[in-house]
């Protein structure tokens, strides 16, 4: 994926999950020293609203820690697994400052029955200025080989969104 976004001169934002920074701290270093957004999305990939106060600062604080360990930034942006925000994810996001942004369109590229032509529909269905699309680089919380089909599906995608006229900007 960083090489169809470096090939195409696009710039995106990866919403960054602690434990997989953990595993391969270098990944997130070259995400961010290729000029890529950096967020937060979470430490362990769980609905938070299935913890409680002190766990959910506790995997926001972990995630922060690796993450800015690994890309040397600071976050601005947060976004919480499955999109669910619990109240106290959210207190934390404005007690640091960070933005918290969901998103617009999807490919569920997640999906075991999922294709690159698939993916790429979905995620650009009715997409206009200001659209936020959803993709995934890593399969460890889907379908097995899903992100090789989201890596297919991306330059379709910016095919689609160039043929309306629209330019990938990362927050």
């Amino acid at each position: 994926m960083l090489e169809t976004l470096a090939a195409a001169g696009v710039q995106a934002t990866f919403f960054l999950v602690g434990e997989q920074v953990e595993r391969d701290p270098a990944l997130a270093g070259e995400i961010a020293a290729a000029g890529h957004g950096i967020g937060l999305h979470c430490h362990r990939h769980r609905n938070l609203l299935r913890l409680g106060p002190r766990g959910v600062r506790e995997d926001i604080a972990r995630a922060e820690d690796r993450i800015a360990g690994a890309t040397g930034r600071a976050m601005a942006l947060y976004r919480p697994p499955y999109g669910i925000l619990s109240a106290c994810a959210l207190a934390q996001a404005r007690r640091r400052g960070w933005r918290t942004l969901l998103w617009s369109h999807w490919g569920r590229d997640w999906e075991a029955h999922a294709t690159a032509q698939s993916i790429s529909a979905r995620a650009t269905e009715a997409a206009g200025p200001g659209a936020v699309l959803l993709l995934h680089d890593a399969d460890d919380y889907s379908a097995p080989g899903s992100w090789r089909r989201t890596a297919a599906a991306l330059p379709l995608i910016l095919e689609t969104l160039a043929s309306r006229g629209l330019e990938p900007v990362a927050p």
